[in-house]
């Protein structure tokens, strides 16, 4: 329920409504088929790689780690996105906004634990055992476990505290996140646009660049091999990881433009 206010504008409405990929509305119904079946076989295979890892000793290594780590992240991202009910509560969007992003910011930070340790493994091989040990894992793990759950929740404070005044309850997606939900608000948004695009950066966007020079400094490494099998065998043992490094950031990088295109233009229009 919500309080009507003037104009058709609402304060602060108690359940909000998804309708949805905008435009394919009739047909909701026929696309919930292949994201279900998707969701199940992300479960399933992100299930048994979970308990691969944790049942082989051989596998207890840094990279099945942070592997099994992003197992356990992709299979929480798409359990919290994929099972809901047409409506929610404020308060319970504010919560699933607030998980997805710190399990997409989770994701984002494992990628670079995993640059990390591919750089560390080629460039300085004898020390790698020295430097990644179970404690710095351990840390690894915290961190970026810790940094995108602390970042997000100014965006769930400042959507709280600061937006009052909605223009509709409709929200245009499947599920809760940031733009949509600034999107539905009347009130002065240019905080909570500056600082989503403060927080994409420095989560997204510092692991991106971080796990770039990583490649850069791995290639260089590679191709100075003296032995072509050589150089063969060690790039095999990075293309798993810069495979999954490339669907995640395409597909972040696609979202991020259709999204944040609402956000920059007027920043960068009252600048001028």
């Amino acid at each position: 329920m919500a309080l009507p206010i003037t104009n058709g504008t609402l304060f602060m409405p108690f359940v909000l409504t998804f309708i949805g990929i905008p435009g394919f509305e009739s047909v909701q119904c026929w696309i919930g088929i292949p994201f279900c079946a998707t969701y199940v076989i992300a479960l399933i295979g992100n299930s048994l790689l979970l308990i691969i890892i944790k049942s082989e000793p051989s596998l207890h290594e840094p990279m099945y780690i942070f592997l099994a780590m992003l197992g356990a992240t992709d299979i929480s991202l798409s359990t919290s996105i994929v099972p809901k009910m047409l409506e929610i509560y404020f308060d319970a969007c504010l919560f699933q906004m607030w998980l997805i992003h710190t399990f997409q910011g989770i994701e984002s930070g494992v990628l670079l634990a995993m640059a990390l340790d591919r750089y560390v493994a080629i460039c300085y091989p004898l020390r790698r055992a020295i430097v990644f040990t179970r404690q710095l894992v351990t840390y690894i793990v915290v961190g970026v476990t810790l940094r995108p759950a602390i970042l997000v929740i100014p965006c769930l404070l400042l959507v709280k505290c600061h937006l009052k005044l909605y223009r509709t309850k409709l929200i245009s997606h499947t599920y809760c996140e940031h733009v949509a939900l600034v999107k539905l608000a009347t009130d002065d948004v240019y905080i909570n646009k500056v600082y989503g695009i403060l927080g994409a950066f420095i989560v997204g966007g510092l692991d991106f660049i971080f796990i770039t020079l990583s490649y850069i400094q791995i290639f260089i490494t590679v191709f100075h091999l003296p032995l072509k099998e050589a150089r063969l065998k060690v790039f095999n043992t990075c293309i798993p990881h810069i495979y999954v490094f490339f669907q995640f950031y395409l597909l972040a990088f696609f979202f991020i433009f259709y999204s944040q295109i609402w956000i920059l233009y007027p920043i960068i229009y009252q600048a001028h």
